[in-house]
């Protein structure tokens, strides 16, 4: 009988040969493919689905860092795709039989031989439990996750071993990103944590009418084996068949794009790979499916998105430069001045745009290209939900172009603002915007001074552009408006103020009639606004969330 020593030494020669092999296999693949000639985007995608799950992962995240690599690297991993040769229907017996401790047939009635896809961390095979219910079976490839442990042991050996000299070592934290790609596999790869994800984003749409999710058979989810109820219906792309069924295809864009927002602007939880095959459409209702890569935003992270938002739509970019600072992490002390510009230039492509030719996809992307040149990381969720809104892009591009994700979220970011409203902290928020002006006033008859000295010199100079557009012009003639029934109203405010400060007669309440008037008039006005604004948000959200789709 061998000892312990001998049995750890064993297992340690075994690992070491394990480990001499997967190198000898990835450096084979490497000189198959000519890396020494140089990487395109094209060639490092067929080179990590030659590598295998892990190298896939890596790449499929790595997609997600347009603040690490370029966007044309970005696109391309996009496309890496998971689909592999399928385990033989032995091995899936074998898994489904290590999980329940039984055979396979003292839990489902028949499982069909051929897999419905498989992927390089899992397969799905239709199947009929005891009870007739039809489900599907999603089963972990046997051993994949001893493989991946490996690979990203190998991987951390070897970023340890590259010069830091003129490497990218000195610009991407390597290890930070193999143990992220490794946290979300691990994620991926526990089937209870996918069957967690469903219950919450089932419990999160409850109320919304036009969605679903599959149900989950909890008593036969395990870490390996996840069991969810078969969705007969259309994909979201079968165009044809839709139409024939009755459907209005800018109703299903319009409402898949309305809850996506919702998904991500008020519950702070979403579906992080949206493509065609995760969506389909089910007696009026959008079914989200494959529920094992989701996004995550903490309040914090929303709050600080809904005001970059609003400062795009105000032109304003120092809310703008605030919410980006806030939002990432810094590699480096960012130049304010790069950063104010880069804004600026955003702004005037997007700022003055109409909302409905914005692609929301493409500016989220601009905003991280932005927060990459200025040395700023995005958060995770952020990277997660430009992967989401990408693919969203493409699945309204197939059913319905028209639909604009931007009208949409701009529309939501009104709602929840107004959801969110708390008067007393935007009081204080205003006080002390009012008190910074006042002192930054008091330097104005100076700077005005000195503007006037250098215009007598002949140094003074001026730079004016004007860009006046439809979508402009309509935001100024909102503008103007708002302002001037602003004004109006501050103004009765304040002279009623006055009034009630002196012993006028008649007197109501103790106060003059005349001040009274002006308060209550100005009040009126106010509530009136308010509520014809409310009233409209609120009709518009019944409309989106309270009816199945028709057909």
């Amino acid at each position: 009988m061998k000892s312990a020593a001998e049995n750890t030494e064993l297992a340690m020669a075994e690992k070491k040969f394990s480990n001499g092999t997967r190198l000898n296999e990835i450096r084979q693949i490497l000189q198959r493919n000519h890396i020494m000639r140089g990487v395109s985007p094209e060639k490092l995608r067929i080179i990590l689905e030659q590598l295998g799950p892990t190298y896939i992962k890596i790449g499929q995240i790595m997609s997600l860092h347009s603040d690490i690599l370029p966007e044309e690297y970005c696109r391309e991993l996009m496309k890496l795709n998971s689909d592999v040769p399928p385990m033989d229907f032995s091995e899936v017996k074998q898994v489904i039989e290590e999980a329940y401790a039984r055979p396979v047939d003292d839990v489902f009635a028949s499982i069909d031989e051929h897999s419905l896809g498989a992927a390089s961390i899992a397969q799905v095979h239709r199947a009929v439990l005891k009870n007739g219910d039809q489900v599907i079976i999603k089963v972990q490839r046997k051993g994949v996750h001893e493989l991946m442990s490996r690979d990203i042991s190998l991987l951390h050996s070897a970023v340890r071993k590259l010069p830091v000299v003129n490497s990218i070592k000195n610009v991407v934290d390597l290890d930070m990103v193999l143990d992220e790609m490794w946290n979300i596999a691990q994620q991926e790869m526990n089937f209870l944590q996918e069957a967690d994800n469903m219950e919450e984003f089932a419990k999160n749409n409850a109320d919304v009418k036009y969605v679903g999710v599959p149900a989950l058979y909890r008593e036969y989810t395990t870490s390996t084996v996840l069991v969810m109820e078969y969705v007969e219906g259309y994909n979201i792309t079968d165009i044809e068949g839709l139409k024939e069924a009755g459907y209005d295809l800018d109703e299903i864009g319009m409402k898949l794009v309305n809850n996506y927002i919702r998904q991500v602007m008020r519950d702070g939880f979403f579906h992080a790979d949206p493509h065609p095959g995760n969506l389909k459409i089910r007696d009026g209702k959008i079914i989200w499916l494959d529920m094992g890569m989701m996004g995550r935003l903490t309040d914090l992270q929303r709050e600080i998105m809904i005001r970059g938002v609003r400062g795009i739509a105000n032109h304003d970019i120092g809310m703008v430069e605030s919410a980006v600072l806030d939002l990432g992490d810094f590699t480096t002390s960012p130049d304010r001045h790069l950063l104010y510009e880069d804004l600026r230039d955003f702004l005037e492509i997007y700022g003055n745009a109409n909302l409905g030719s914005i692609r929301l996809g493409d500016a989220l992307l601009d905003v991280m290209d932005i927060m990459k040149r200025n040395h700023i990381r995005m958060p995770h969720g952020l990277t997660m939900l430009a992967r989401g809104l990408s693919h969203m892009q493409g699945d309204l591009t197939v059913i319905a172009p028209r639909i604009s994700m931007a009208e949409i979220a701009a529309a939501r970011v009104k709602e929840d603002y107004l959801h969110n409203f708390d008067l007393r902290q935007e009081i204080e928020h205003k006080a002390e915007k009012l008190n910074i002006s006042l002192d930054k006033g008091v330097e104005l008859p100076a700077l005005i001074n000195d503007a006037l000295k250098e215009y007598l010199r002949g140094e003074g100079r001026a730079n004016l552009k004007l860009q006046i557009s439809g979508p402009f012009a309509q935001v100024l003639y909102t503008v103007t408006r708002n302002l001037v029934i602003g004004l109006g109203v501050s103004a009765l405010f304040i002279s009623s103020s006055i009034i009630c400060m002196t012993n006028m007669e008649p007197k109501v309440f103790g106060i003059p009639l005349i001040g009274f008037a002006g308060y209550s008039i100005a009040v009126g006005i106010s509530v009136i606004l308010s509520g014809r604004y409310l009233w409209r948000h609120h009709k518009q959200k019944d409309r989106r969330d309270s009816a199945p789709i028709s057909h």
